[in-house]
């Protein structure tokens, strides 16, 4: 029996998978990019462009007997989200996929890079009908890969922040700023204003006020 047709209407609401990463980074974020689709580049940003470019060029390493597709397309209606691999390998036979992204800096504390690979992982398994334990992380300041398991707690999160990153985008609504470390990191960080309106000005205190008196 042929497969059914997919959903123009599912189609239709599918994020980018770079959303989920955005995300799980900051909510605000997410929406600033996704909603408002505002953008600003710093060293860092342009460090990991510069990265991925070379990665689609086909200047990543490679290993004897592993076909590698670079920039493939990628889909789950599942977790709704679309997006591109930076490279994933067919290993074995009957070849199995087995997603690669690549990162600049060094490996992190918090599971965003992680959750964007398994969302990929979670992507070629509904493409391809197979089951992908694992992919890898490969970081610009180590030069090394860290492999990333696919197990129960991580496809959970990951889905987690897909229904979260999705039900924001819909929304279309900004979350209100949260100052916190992580702003010195973020490239947007002057345009969101974390440092102002995560305070209520001063004449909101003072309406307050007069309405409690």
């Amino acid at each position: 029996m042929p497969a059914p047709p997919p959903d123009p209407t599912a189609e239709d609401a599918l994020i980018p998978l770079s959303a989920l990463q955005h995300h799980l980074f900051c909510p605000r974020q997410n929406a600033l990019i996704h909603v408002e689709q505002i953008w600003a580049e710093d060293a860092a940003t342009a460090e990991g462009r510069l990265l991925h470019e070379r990665v689609d060029a086909g200047g990543s390493e490679g290993q004897p007997g592993i076909r590698v597709a670079r920039g493939l397309a990628l889909r789950s209606l599942a977790l709704g989200v679309a997006g591109r691999a930076d490279a994933v390998e067919f290993r074995g036979r009957p070849p199995r996929p087995y997603p690669v992204e690549y990162k600049r800096g060094k490996p992190k504390a918090h599971r965003a890079d992680k959750v964007q690979l398994c969302a990929q992982g979670l992507c070629l398994e509904e493409m391809f009908g197979v089951e992908i334990p694992e992919g890898a992380l490969f970081y610009g300041a180590t030069r090394r890969r860290q492999a990333v398991a696919f197990d129960a707690p991580l496809r959970a999160l990951t889905a987690r922040v897909a229904a979260e990153a999705r039900a924001v985008i819909a929304g279309g609504t900004t979350p209100a700023p949260v100052k916190t470390s992580a702003c010195r990191r973020c490239s947007l960080e002057d345009l969101c204003r974390p440092d102002r309106l995560a305070r209520a000005p001063r004449i909101a205190h003072w309406l307050a006020a007069q309405i409690e008196a």
